[in-house]
């Protein structure tokens, strides 16, 4: 593969990135094609990205730009073309269609509805097919999607805003704000990003949040809202609840519940989600995440608090953890970030490798991935 190719590629992954959050239950793809035929001067004829929802996929938006100029180009796609009819055509048939000349794959798509079957369906049309140029960073971005098909839950984003001690709050409970704007607009910034933001029952009862995006032409990109309320104690007067109609608004809780309850909740607009729960008559988390990756979601913001930080950490569900502190030191009395995961043995602890460090405003922000994600 040439510098030029890898350019190419490049521009599909970065196009890819951009649609994250809003294609789920399909993966966010870029693709770009390009015309080589004076190959001095390689033009962009298509670019196209995923479209909220899912549908028209990236090759098809791709194509509609290209017009009659697709034909002989070069397929740049961050990832395998479908070969599967869905709601609309393959991809890969479109492809074909069009007299597309080469196509090169960043990576082979793991669904099992297509694993391999758009790369032969386009070979068997006499199409060259290349595989797995910056699979690394096409991975990166694919990475919920890719979650949720070979795992069969979302990937987990954990935040966490805290004082240098890893207090949330103090010893009152208050925390509002902790971290400085430019962290919050950041958090934010995450949010359109994911599928779905998920907290506590005791977060939403105590901040009342809205769990929006509020970043100025970002707004529409607000992820579905989810609470993990196994007693279904939220009160049907807070705003998730209130603007349930505008907004996605899922509670997960215990089959075994009040079930009048749940019926106010849908009433309101909530979807209530019952499950049978684990030991204690408490959500598994595990059973949690597999039920939303069955209802398609690929990418999850976890944003507390401890309860919920330290369910998903001792059941080694955290995949990336965003951690913002400021420089603050509010005490042994305050509230950790954490709750109390009964680690005894140093080996036992959750391990993360740190892979970026920044300063955002007067506040610090460490992202941290998995040992084994």
């Amino acid at each position: 593969m040439t510098a030029r190719d890898a350019h190419f590629m490049k521009m599909a992954i970065g196009l890819a990135a951009r649609g994250n959050g809003t294609t789920w239950p399909n993966p966010s793809v870029g693709c770009v094609l390009v015309d080589f035929s004076q190959s001095d001067f390689p033009v962009v004829v298509g670019r196209g990205v995923t479209s909220p929802g899912g549908r028209p996929h990236a090759e098809v938006n791709a194509l509609a730009m290209a017009g009659d100029k697709a034909r002989g180009t070069t397929a740049y796609v961050s990832l395998e073309p479908c070969a599967h009819q869905g709601q609309t055509g393959p991809c890969a048939e479109a492809l074909i269609a069009a007299g597309v000349g080469k196509v090169v794959c960043a990576l082979q798509d793991p669904n099992p509805k297509v694993s391999g079957a758009g790369i032969a369906m386009l070979e068997k049309a006499g199409i060259p097919v290349e595989l797995g140029l910056l699979g690394r960073e096409a991975h990166e971005v694919a990475i919920g999607f890719l979650k949720r098909m070979e795992a069969g839950r979302p990937f987990v984003t954990a935040k966490v805003a805290s004082s240098l001690d890893g207090k949330i709050a103090t010893v009152s409970g208050k925390s509002n704000w902790i971290t400085g704007p430019a962290a919050r607009e950041r958090g934010h910034m995450e949010r359109a990003f994911h599928d779905a933001i998920m907290v506590g029952s005791t977060t939403a009862i105590v901040d009342d949040p809205m769990l929006t995006c509020r970043i100025a032409g970002l707004e529409s990109r607000s992820p579905v809202r989810i609470v993990l309320d196994g007693r279904l104690r939220l009160p049907l007067t807070s705003k998730l609840v209130q603007t349930a109609r505008e907004i996605p608004t899922w509670i997960v809780t215990l089959s075994h519940g009040d079930a009048a309850r749940a019926e106010a909740f849908r009433g309101c607009g909530v979807e209530v989600i019952e499950l049978p729960g684990g030991k204690g008559h408490h959500l598994d988390i595990r059973e949690v995440l597999a039920e939303l990756a069955a209802r398609g979601l690929t990418r999850v913001l976890a944003e507390g608090g401890a309860s919920l930080h330290g369910s998903l950490l001792k059941s080694g569900m955290v995949d990336r953890l965003l951690w913002f502190r400021a420089a603050k030191v509010i005490g042994g009395d305050g509230v950790s970030g954490v709750s109390s995961m009964g680690v005894d043995l140093l080996e036992d602890a959750a391990g993360f490798v740190r892979t970026g460090l920044e300063q955002i405003g007067d506040d610090c922000l460490e992202t941290l991935m998995a040992v084994e994600v």
